[in-house]
Order: structure tokens, then sequence, then C-alpha cells
């Protein structure tokens, strides 16, 4: 009896322990998403969803395009294959305004078929809701350059999850 026991304990810790190393992140203010490296992950737009498969993304000699990070008055991030930079806002009502961005001004040798860099940045640009799923992930709600409505999806860096 005293085995089943140990056994029965054993199983719920260690149970216990997959269980918070495999939980999502819960992520409910702004501030969560600061200090943090956000990877592009989708883009839901009409006339449809476009993916980016990390993996994929890897193996065609793009690993660390389409990022996003945020400190307390600025996002950064690298584009394809530019750095940019700008200051924003965010308040808890899940607006968000970024002003001008600055980029440095490398002529890519060649740009990932589904997104090109300009547009991207037009995505950020004009970002104007955030907020986070429940399964971690951030939500920028924005406008391309005709108005129609983007939603840029990003999920935590593999380096820093």
């Amino acid at each position: 009896m005293r085995t089943f026991v140990k056994f029965t304990i054993l199983a719920f810790a260690a149970l216990a322990v997959v269980s918070a190393c495999n939980s999502t992140p819960k992520f409910t203010n702004f501030s969560d998403a600061i200090g943090k490296e956000w990877q592009l992950t989708e883009i839901r737009t009409d006339p449809g969803t476009i993916i980016f498969d990390r993996n994929t993304l890897k193996t065609e000699g793009f690993s660390n395009i389409f990022t996003l990070n945020f400190d307390a008055e600025r996002l950064s991030g690298v584009g394809a294959p530019n750095r940019y930079t700008a200051p924003y806002t965010a308040d808890a009502d899940q607006n968000i305004s970024v002003q001008l961005i600055a980029g440095t001004m490398m002529a890519p040798l060649r740009e990932p078929e589904k997104l090109k860099e300009q547009d991207y940045f037009t995505y950020i640009q004009n970002a104007y809701k955030w907020s986070f799923t429940k399964d971690g992930t951030l939500e920028l709600s924005s406008k391309n350059a005709d108005g129609t409505e983007v939603v840029l999806v990003y999920e935590l860096g593999s380096a820093k999850k």
C-alpha cells in the first residue's frame, strides 16, 4: 500500500511539473509584452490569412525576421532585413499608437514571398489596438495602406519563452 501511495504522489508531482513547463503564459496587461521578443506567425486580412512557419523560414535563411520588441517607450525589431524602431504609447484600454518608424536602409537581397518589408512596416505604423489571446499570442490590429483591416499575430520568440 505504501508503494502505491508513494507512486501516486510521484506521478502527480511529475504531472504538475510537466503541466507547469507546458503551460501557456498568461498575459493580461501590456506591460507583460515589455522585454520580450515577439515573432510574427500570422497575418489575418482580406482576402485571407498568411501563416509564417518559423522552421520553414529558418531553412530558407530567414530565421530572424519580422520580430517585435517593446521597452517602456519604444518598440523595435527586425523586418526583412532592416532593423527598425519607433516611439509608441499603449494603454489599459488596449489602444496603441505608433509614431514614425525609423529603420536602417539595407537593400534586401531577397524577401520572403508572403510579406514585403515595407508592408510590414506599414502594418506596425498603423497599429491601433493590442490584445493577448488565451494561448499567449499578442495580436495587433492595424490597417494596410488602403484601409483594409489587418491583424498581426505574434508568438514569443523561442529564446524568450
